[in-house]
């Protein structure tokens, strides 16, 4: 995340192009080292490989979503067909980005699988497909002492290319996994398909390294950075790569390259501290982080942090100020209810923490934490606490 340095954070951007325009090619060559690393046990995915449709996929694409684009028309019938109650149920899962088949089979997956796998169809059935990066809030996670930034992306559906000649007006769909509230005003800018697939395989990347796959996370990431070279999310995943494999130096030569496309990149810069910090320049990761204070004084887990400490000490009030606060600046994090939700226990608040615990449930993204949660609703009943 945006975290600073005095945190000793890595901070990974998952499917976010880092500027606004694609800055010129990147001396991929000079910044990869593939000596440093085993190979992966399997190779990474290949741009066809991400949306391609197995023959499930087209059965249902030319049986049960035909009957819908007749009925409703291509772009309200492959809508319908996919993400209809009635039809797939899928669910939104960000246990694993998945390829356009994986997330058929699974019938889940986050926001930019489920994007893969819509446009997967839609190329099928011969539709027009954009893809767009949406400026909203990031959403951060983290892993030990690793921080994740998510931000989004969408699809929009076009005319069919077999009716690209007719006449009259041909409506347009974007399909989108944010709540209607949160996509009110909301503003994007179109990505080309090379930039979905390098998101892709850097988030394969940050998942292999979460896991402490390094050889499997370096195989990702070095496959976005050769796909789209213009990708600066890619070059700061791999200097955490090579941060965690104690190649210093190199770490330092892929984050100067985001910073020279992309000075303002607290994410890049958070990491250029702790890379100046192990190259024994002490002076310069001082500056900085005392850059990064002034550009973010309050980063992402600061009011969490302070309410964890709170909680060890048993001050159960002020864990819960601290927890209200980091939930009021990123209602959708499912960790922060919880941890709310505990402090409102502790103050025997047993109506809150409920509340707290079904938004806990309600937004989180994988179904190992709904399990998680239910099971600690389950409880609360069990105990009759209503």
């Amino acid at each position: 995340m945006r975290a600073m340095t005095r945190f000793a954070t890595l901070l990974i951007s998952l499917m976010l192009a880092a500027c606004a325009s694609p800055p010129p090619a990147a001396p991929t060559v000079e910044l990869l080292h593939d000596a440093l690393f085993a190979p992966p046990a399997q190779a990474p995915s290949s741009a066809a490989e991400i949306f391609a449709m197995t023959e499930p996929m087209k059965r249902y694409a030319d049986h049960d979503i035909a009957t819908q684009l007749r009925n409703r028309g291509p772009q309200k019938g492959l809508l319908d067909a996919l993400y209809s109650k009635r039809q797939l149920k899928l669910e939104y899962d960000a246990e694993r980005t998945r390829t356009a088949s994986e997330a058929f089979e699974a019938r889940a997956g986050n926001c930019l699988s489920l994007v893969i796998m819509t446009a997967a169809f839609a190329k099928h059935l011969g539709m027009q497909v954009s893809y767009h990066s949406v400026y909203t809030d990031e959403t951060w996670t983290r892993n030990q002492d690793t921080y994740f930034a998510s931000g989004h992306v969408n699809v929009t559906l076009g005319r069919r290319w077999a009716d690209s000649g007719m006449r009259g007006t041909h409506p347009t769909w974007t399909i989108d996994f944010l709540p209607p509230e949160d996509r009110r005003g909301q503003r994007s800018r179109e990505v080309s398909e090379a930039t979905i697939v390098a998101m892709y395989m850097n988030n394969r990347a940050a998942e292999s390294l979460a896991a402490g796959e390094l050889n499997e996370a370096y195989a990702w990431v070095r496959a976005a950075v050769r796909h789209e070279p213009g990708f600066l999310s890619g070059y700061n995943t791999l200097a955490v790569i090579y941060l965690r494999r104690g190649h210093v130096a190199e770490a330092e030569r892929a984050l100067a390259h985001v910073l020279q496309h992309d000075p303002l990149s607290t994410i890049a810069m958070s990491n250029m501290a702790r890379v100046q910090s192990a190259l024994g320049r002490p002076e310069v990761a001082r500056d900085l982080t005392a850059r990064l204070a002034r550009l973010d004084p309050e980063p992402p887990f600061h009011f969490f942090d302070l309410g964890q400490v709170a909680m060890r000490k048993g001050d159960y009030n002020t864990a819960q100020q601290w927890f209200a606060k980091e939930v009021a600046r990123a209602p959708y994090h499912h960790e922060f209810h919880f941890w709310l939700a505990m402090a409102n226990y502790q103050l025997g608040d047993i109506a809150s923490a409920r509340q707290q615990l079904d938004l806990a449930l309600s937004t989180s993204t994988t179904r190992r934490n709904q399990q998680l949660y239910a099971a600690k609703l389950d409880h609360l009943k069990h105990l009759g606490l209503q």
